[in-house]
């Protein structure tokens, strides 16, 4: 792993490497099986039933009856409904869960059947019969044993929620779920997955151990439920030139996310390939370049199209991916056909026309560089980029950019940090561009959370401050009520063209993932989807 978690809460967790470890120890209702790349009843006995009604959707579920949580106690329409009130409650930190469920208005239990219930649903989108199962359950028992959310009903965490803000009950089941041991302790990280979490030494490795009578092994026709191995060990290593040479020395099984430059090497060398198997699936991962639109100097949108004008992606993608990359309009991949917006074309350098923008926005070049009076203050265009330190990508992008806006007189300075600051600067807007990237998949396109205006406060997921009315009511048009696919297509590419315009959130390139798997395991399930494979499905080969 490059990054360590900052957490393995499955409710607040923020990066890939993360979530491939929580899937091993919860499990939600469905989920993709990376072997087929098509969603599965996981927890869910079947993929739910729906009916729709004139102003809701109704998605009826049964959790299989094997399915059971670590001290073996069953896993009921309790535990959904718990999850439901701690991804809805306030004071919890649940801020990039909550906009994703914010469409579940209730849920109804089933008097006859413990296991059956079903969610009320404002609205209706294609994309709602997964979401409503792509989150992951929590166990009631464990993590609430003095109930005091019991009084809480899930039908009353919609709209303005502050009256519950002072909650006695609630305020200290937050205190208690935001601590960092609600994402830290093994003994709390207990969910229905085949695994446990053994250890945990900080910057150092994660080791998971396979449950002794875990209830997948007892099922029928569900081979994408599995927890193979023994044993799961995650070694952190931030600096990916250490984790190649540890790979080569044969120290690692798995490695994905290789540098390009090196994934080339590796296939040049014969006793290597003798070794390992090397997999280039198309990701639904892609770069882009976020830029703080709240700082005065960034509020026209004319100096931040300059600016994506001198990003060089071309350049990027030739130097940094050897080309195992695709350029992009937005954040909707190019393969996706009957979404992505094929009118547009991705940003190219272009200092001409980057000047000529910088002009239009009103500022004046001037003793070396571009300057504009600020609310009655004369200002300098200068550029600090932060990438995540440890990252060729990152820092090539950094690079190109700081050799691209020299050419037109903009002083870019550049600046790797720890993920964890990366995160806190984000969180925070204490930027002016920064490089990150984002995993998605082929199945939900609900950008809400990243763009939607609701979510610009400090805290909130859309870091650069993105957002017009337009495609505010887009955003809420494409997670609630878009009735077809034809409709879901036409506003999805208005958005792209909006993210397009506004070049706040500019999606540079998607990737073509890069791993190496030893040869000596089968049943890898090799995927495009994060985290490009199972390692839960491993099997050894035989001699």
């Amino acid at each position: 792993m490059a990054v360590e978690p900052e957490t393995l809460s499955p409710v607040s967790y923020s990066n890939a490497g993360a979530l491939q470890i929580i899937n091993l120890l919860f499990h939600s209702l469905l989920s993709a099986d990376l072997g087929t790349n098509e969603i599965m009843p996981y927890l869910a006995k079947d993929m739910p039933t729906v009916v729709r009604n004139d102003s809701t959707t109704l998605f009826t579920y049964e959790i299989r009856e094997e399915a059971e949580w670590t001290n073996g106690s069953p896993v009921t329409a309790e535990d959904v409904a718990f999850t439901l009130k701690v991804a809805k409650a306030p004071l919890l930190n649940n801020e990039s869960l909550k906009p994703q469920l914010e469409f579940i208005q209730d849920i109804r239990m089933d008097a006859a059947n413990p296991r059956r219930f079903t969610f009320v649903c404002s609205g209706y989108a294609p994309e709602m019969e997964l979401l409503t199962g792509d989150f992951f359950i929590l166990p009631a028992y464990l993590y609430d044993p003095e109930n005091l959310l019991q009084h809480i009903e899930v039908a009353n965490l919609n709209g303005d929620l502050s009256e519950l803000e002072n909650d006695e009950k609630l305020k200290a089941f937050a205190a208690k779920f935001n601590s960092p041991d609600y994402g830290r302790n093994p003994k709390l990280l207990q969910g229905s997955g085949g695994y446990t979490l053994e250890n945990w030494e900080n910057g150092q490795y994660l080791t998971l151990t396979r449950k002794k009578d875990w209830w997948g092994n007892n099922t029928s026709n569900t081979q994408h439920l599995t927890a193979i191995p023994q044993r799961v060990s995650f070694q952190v290593i931030p600096d990916m030139t250490t984790a190649v040479l540890a790979l080569k020395n044969r120290q690692l099984d798995v490695l994905e996310g290789i540098p390009a430059a090196e994934f080339e090497q590796l296939k040049q060398q014969d006793s290597f390939l003798k070794d390992y198997a090397l997999h280039t699936p198309d990701a639904y991962e892609f770069t882009y370049a976020g830029i703080n639109t709240r700082r005065p100097k960034f509020a026209d949108k004319r100096t931040r199209q300059a600016i994506a004008h001198l990003l060089g992606i071309e350049s990027v993608i030739k130097v940094s991916q050897q080309n195992y990359a695709t350029p992009t309009v937005g954040p909707i991949p190019p393969s996706v056909t009957d979404f992505y917006n094929t009118s547009l074309r991705p940003y190219t350098f272009d200092p001409e026309k980057a000047t000529e923008l910088l002009k239009a926005a009103g500022w004046v070049k001037e003793n070396g560089g571009w300057h504009k009076h600020i609310n009655g203050k004369k200002e300098q265009l200068t550029i600090e980029v932060i990438y995540r330190a440890g990252s060729h990508s990152y820092e090539n992008a950094a690079s190109i950019l700081q050799q691209n806006a020299d050419q037109v007189g903009i002083p870019v300075q550049v600046l790797g940090v720890e993920s964890s600051l990366l995160a806190s600067k984000s969180r925070q807007h204490d930027f002016d561009l920064f490089f990150r990237s984002l995993g998605g998949n082929p199945f939900a396109f609900n950008f809400k959370p990243l763009l939607h205006s609701n979510y610009a406060k400090e805290g909130g997921l859309n870091y650069t401050g993105f957002g017009t009315p337009e495609s505010d009511r887009i955003l809420d048009r494409i997670s609630s009520t878009v009735t077809s696919r034809e409709e879901q297509a036409r506003l999805l590419k208005r958005l792209q063209e909006i993210m397009y315009e506004e070049a706040a959130f500019i999606s540079m390139y998607y990737t073509k993932e890069r791993v190496a798997i030893h040869r000596r395991f089968a049943n890898a399930k090799i995927s495009g989807l994060k985290p490009n494979y199972d390692v839960s499905a491993f099997t050894l080969k035989e001699d």
